[in-house]
């Protein structure tokens, strides 16, 4: 049987991610960068392998991967793979 999303389990926000967000976004004021900084952060401190997201504005951005790598790597945890669904599927 096929598992949805809604049977996953939800990951804990965890004090050890907030260096990793602010670090990231903390200059800035934008309250939904803010947000999709913490999503990077909670994955990263849960060890996930992926973080999906269609979010390409502050998330899946080419851009700023190294950067998220980098400072990940700054609070001793390891970046996850950011990418969209389509690219991880290979479609």
């Amino acid at each position: 049987m096929a598992q949805g999303a809604q049977d996953l389990p939800l990951l804990n926000i965890t004090p050890g991610g907030d260096g990793i967000s602010k670090r990231h976004f903390g200059l800035r004021q934008d309250r939904k960068a803010a947000t999709d900084a913490a999503h990077i952060a909670i994955a990263a401190v849960h060890g996930m392998d992926f973080l999906l997201t269609w979010n390409c504005v502050h998330i899946a951005n080419a851009a700023i991967a190294k950067a998220l790598g980098s400072i990940c790597r700054e609070h001793a945890y390891e970046c996850p793979v950011i990418c969209t669904p389509e690219e991880l599927m290979g479609e």
